[in-house]
């Protein structure tokens, strides 16, 4: 049995913040984020807009692109850096918005390679024959964890949501392998501080703004790229392939520059890497599964394509996927 993505879904909130708006509210410019980062606006989410509503609205278009109800459901994966709240899981409570309740949730917390890591579970459910279809959704809210005056970070994050459907059988994208990485040891270059147990909330950690996400950037941009090519490398390596056979490069939306660096590590044309960092920025776990749907929606892929999917986040993790067309 071989485990396949059969239908996906995304979801942008309709707020649009713009470079230009960002001048507004901190020291930058767009020309400095265009030339740093290649964003040039990200979306946010309202106020009464969650990580568990956005992962609802990309979940049903998931379900509707697979052609399946939403009782073939048998597990919901939720991968995100940005739950409703630290438990229950918003897994659990995806269910309950789906009217899912014969599925098994939960939660995976592994950052920007979140929706790889979720891959990589459904692909183990299904094709060890203990589930047959599993929901796979990674969704955030960044912008509740930003500091809008830290103009490092907050120029860099929105917000949105991405969903799959894993089956054994089906037309699709066979996932012909997934290779997954992480490196503790550096779990201080990006970090949530306090809010946890090791720091819990209290006035003062609120006052020092330890609540926000903090990132020590040049740092984690030596990791990503060698760290990504890694992951790669193992894939074709273990499946026996040539990077020429890549046809497509999906790679984590996080920065312009990383995304180019990793594309000359595999020599893939500029026109078959697929962006949308300069309209919706890092969206941490959702990242990759938004540029997925929207290239597979784009009608773009040829039967028999192999894409390429890479990212890395916070902990550190890292991974990539080889995925064929159908």
């Amino acid at each position: 049995m071989k485990a396949k993505i059969v239908g996906t879904g995304s979801y942008l909130p309709e707020q649009i913040l713009t470079n230009h708006d960002l001048e507004k509210m901190v020291e930058t410019s767009d020309e400095w984020i265009v030339t740093r980062t290649g964003m040039k606006e990200r979306r946010i989410a309202k106020t009464d807009e969650y990580t568990s509503n956005m992962g609802y609205e990309a979940a049903l278009k998931a379900i509707q692109a697979a052609g399946i109800s939403v009782d073939a459901i048998d597990m919901i994966l939720f991968a995100t850096i940005t739950p409703d709240y630290i438990f229950p899981s918003t897994a659990c409570l995806l269910q309950t918005m789906l009217k899912a309740p014969r599925a098994a949730a939960f939660d995976i917390q592994a950052a920007c390679s979140g929706y790889l890591y979720g891959i990589s579970v459904a692909k183990a459910y299904v094709e060890s024959g203990i589930y047959g279809t599993i929901l796979v959704v990674a969704s955030e809210k960044l912008s509740s964890i930003i500091n809008y005056k830290d103009r490092n970070t907050c120029v860099l994050f929105g917000d949105g949501a991405a969903a799959c459907v894993v089956q054994g059988s089906g037309k699709g994208l066979e996932i012909k392998d997934v290779r997954l990485g992480a490196d503790g040891e550096q779990a201080a270059l990006l970090i949530l501080p306090a809010g946890g147990s090791r720091c819990p909330p209290t006035q003062e950690t609120v006052l020092c703004e330890q609540h926000y996400l903090k990132m020590e950037g040049k740092e984690v941009f030596k990791h990503a790229v060698r760290k990504m090519e890694m992951a790669a490398r193992e894939c074709l390596d273990r499946l026996g392939m040539q990077e020429q056979e890549i046809s497509w490069l999906i790679p984590h939306q996080a920065n312009m520059r990383i995304i180019e660096a990793l594309a000359k590590r595999f020599q893939v044309e500029k026109e078959k890497v697929f962006l949308t960092i300069h309209k919706y920025g890092n969206t941490s776990a959702s990242s990759l599964g938004i540029a997925l749907d929207e290239l597979l929606r784009g009608g773009k892929l040829v039967s028999g394509e192999n894409l390429l999917l890479a990212a890395f986040g916070a902990g550190l993790t890292w991974g990539a996927s080889i995925l064929t067309y159908e």
